[in-house]
């Protein structure tokens, strides 16, 4: 089943799990220590998305990635003019753009999933913040892949169709090992960031 189809047809939990684990794959471009989103990830075993608790920990969140990126500001949505409307862009906002590199912007999308994540959740908010929480993890890897040929962006959309089906076919007890999923694509993310961090030395 194609990932979009995968998308469609989830439940609840497995519409936060999806966009969660776009999210938490993409915590080290916000600076975050890795365990920062565990309690969301703990919220959906213990009910799903719903209640007060998703919303809690989703505001202590994004309070402690805030503070280990106070510099990051969400900007417009990527591919919108920052103006008030199309042509509005100034020469000068065109020239600060085009300036911008590739890891600034991945990291600004990776703020806008976590900036966009429903607070009240429900499951048509939870599917607009999947579908957007996927596109834009594959965007991420898109920028930050060096090879021609993707194997990030390859590897990113295998772990999003396996979050998915893991949750379709094993409901909560599916949570784990989606986790787990998403921990080794963190890991991989991180060791991008920090190859391109030295080779910015």
């Amino acid at each position: 089943m194609s990932l979009v189809d995968l998308i469609a047809q989830a439940d609840e939990r497995g519409l936060a799990a999806s966009g969660l684990a776009c999210l938490d794959r993409c915590v080290p471009l916000l600076g975050g220590d890795d365990e920062v989103l565990r309690p969301l990830w703990s919220s959906l075993a213990d009910g799903g998305a719903d209640g007060d608790a998703w919303g809690e920990r989703l505001a202590k969140a994004r309070a402690e990635l805030d503070s280990a990126d106070p510099s990051a500001a969400p900007g417009p949505a990527p591919g919108s003019a920052p103006g008030s409307g199309p042509g509005a862009e100034t020469e000068a906002e065109t020239e600060t753009e085009a300036s911008v590199s590739d890891e600034d912007r991945a990291a600004a999308l990776a703020r806008r999933m976590l900036g966009t994540a429903p607070d009240d959740p429900c499951a048509s908010a939870l599917r607009a913040w999947a579908d957007a929480c996927s596109a834009a993890a594959l965007q991420i890897h898109q920028l930050l892949d060096v090879a021609a040929d993707g194997p990030l962006v390859a590897a990113e959309l295998r772990r999003q169709v396996a979050v998915l089906e893991l949750l379709a076919g094993r409901g909560a007890g599916g949570l784990r090992p989606a986790l787990e999923v998403s921990t080794e694509g963190r890991r991989v993310l991180r060791a991008v960031v920090s190859r391109r961090a030295r080779g910015r030395s």
